[in-house]
């Protein structure tokens, strides 16, 4: 399985940005998705999560009614919609998929793993 994440790029806060994940060489309904992210001297961390069914989802406190996970089966894609942008939102952001756990939010979870993109807000 592969894993090809798009859509960082520099916007201003109070700006959006939409993530996109593309995989490839497997089943993507059958994969859970998730999204993390590194800032700069610090660990990866859980961003939201995205069951295979699509119906459930979870999201870290500092972005919830701000970023939206959602997934296109028949795109084999999962996105990230990131509205209301803060700079503290500045990180590289990796696409994540778990074939073994439905809905996990821990990274040891995950099996497979984007390159990362970068997301940079500036205030």
């Amino acid at each position: 399985v592969q894993l090809q994440a798009s859509g960082g790029g520099v916007v201003q806060a109070g700006g959006s940005l939409r993530l996109s994940c593309a995989a490839s060489g497997g089943t993507f309904r059958g994969y859970s998705m998730g999204w993390f992210r590194q800032a700069p001297g610090l660990e990866r961390e859980f961003v939201a999560r995205l069951s295979r069914s699509g119906y459930s989802t979870h999201y870290t406190d500092s972005v919830k009614g701000r970023f939206t996970i959602s997934r296109d089966n028949a795109k084999n894609t999962v996105y990230l919609q990131m509205n209301s942008l803060k700079p503290e939102d500045t990180a590289v952001y990796f696409c994540a998929a778990s074939t073994r756990y439905d809905y996990p939010a821990v990274a040891a979870q995950y099996d497979y793993w984007g390159q990362g993109t970068q997301v940079t807000v500036s205030s």
